[in-house]
């Protein structure tokens, strides 16, 4: 089946009749944190991009050659398929609820356990006299997920977790629900962000319809960041690093900073060329590998790297503060 015919079958996504769940599960409901997981159906879509270069230099005429070049593991665009439904976090995680998690099942996040801390934003730091010239400071022991060197209240979006973190929430959860919790693979990720959309956002190709969705690099933040501020969108999302989460309009799916905010970590091992090879039917990412898909982007991301195809990978022991969680639930299955 090619691709066009797989997405015309995929505009289903937004009828009545591909949203069906097994039984009588809920479409929506509100898990022991206190996160709302929303239902997804099962569904198709074109995954990744083949948008030429040209095009690209059009919407984003200040980036470098090299980083339209670097882009060239969105492609090939190929079809895929969602087998099955399956229950997405409405919003990331929040400090609210990490705090929570790690007070009942007495989890140590691995800022932490390890003793070596994570990254902040610190307005004294230069990054030109640091050793590996990192945008922000650490690992230091002050920051962790507790304090990303920026105010944040608990419905915010919890930064400085790693891949192990989230590992523990999920299983934390699972156990304590008798539910399957994990992260989301990388392409229900990108099925969920598109929620239906062909588009470089689910808002559209214009970069500045992020204002109204999200939560990236804007004219907010462009004062704590001068040397990037020819980056900058050119519109005030009125938030400087994160903001609460659900305080931009969701897509078509209900869900809320699917672009920006912060990053989010996916289950799947990245490989470079994996779309080349990825089966159709609920792609899993490379067996082998030592990073991790992060996918979205974040408070400080530039429009070009929040676009739904855009993919980023950390090591699992990354933490650091524009990195956070989502979760997914497997839907119970039919009786």
């Amino acid at each position: 089946m090619n691709i066009k015919r797989i997405f015309a079958l995929g505009l289903c996504l937004m009828a009545s009749a591909c949203t069906s769940l097994p039984g009588s599960a809920p479409r929506a409901f509100a898990n022991t944190l206190g996160m709302s997981m929303v239902a997804l159906p099962a569904g198709t879509f074109v995954m990744g991009s083949e948008e030429p270069v040209e095009s690209l230099h059009k919407a984003y005429p200040l980036a470098e050659n090299y980083r339209l070049d670097n882009l060239s593991d969105e492609a090939p665009a190929h079809a895929v398929r969602i087998t099955q439904p399956f229950y997405m976090a409405a919003t990331e995680v929040t400090v609210g609820q990490f705090r929570q998690f790690v007070q009942l099942s007495g989890y140590v996040p691995e800022s932490i356990a390890d003793g070596t801390g994570g990254y902040g934003y610190n307005a004294q730091y230069d990054a030109s006299k640091s050793a590996r010239g990192d945008a922000f400071e650490g690992r230091d022991v002050r920051y962790s997920w507790q304090n990303p060197g920026f105010a944040q209240t608990d419905a915010h979006p919890v930064v400085n977790v790693t891949w192990g973190d989230a590992q523990a929430m999920a299983a934390w959860l699972s156990k304590k629900e008798g539910r399957s919790y994990r992260l989301p693979t990388e392409a229900e990720w990108e099925y969920a962000a598109r929620a239906g959309t062909r588009t470089r956002y689910h808002c559209g190709d214009d970069p500045t319809c992020l204002l109204a969705v999200a939560n990236t690099f804007d004219e907010a933040a462009k004062p704590y960041w001068p040397q990037f501020a020819a980056n900058a969108l050119p519109g005030n999302d009125g938030y400087a690093f994160t903001a609460p989460v659900a305080s931009f309009a969701p897509n078509a799916f209900g869900l809320y900073d699917m672009h920006g905010n912060a990053w989010e970590w996916t289950q799947d091992l990245y490989g470079e060329d994996y779309y080349a090879h990825s089966p159709v039917d609920d792609p899993r990412g490379p067996e082998d590998g030592n990073v991790y898909v992060r996918r979205g982007g974040s408070w400080h991301t530039w429009s070009l790297y929040a676009r739904s195809s855009y993919r980023n990978w950390n090591s699992p022991q990354t933490r650091y503060t524009l990195v956070g969680i989502r979760l997914v639930m497997d839907a119970p299955a039919a009786n």
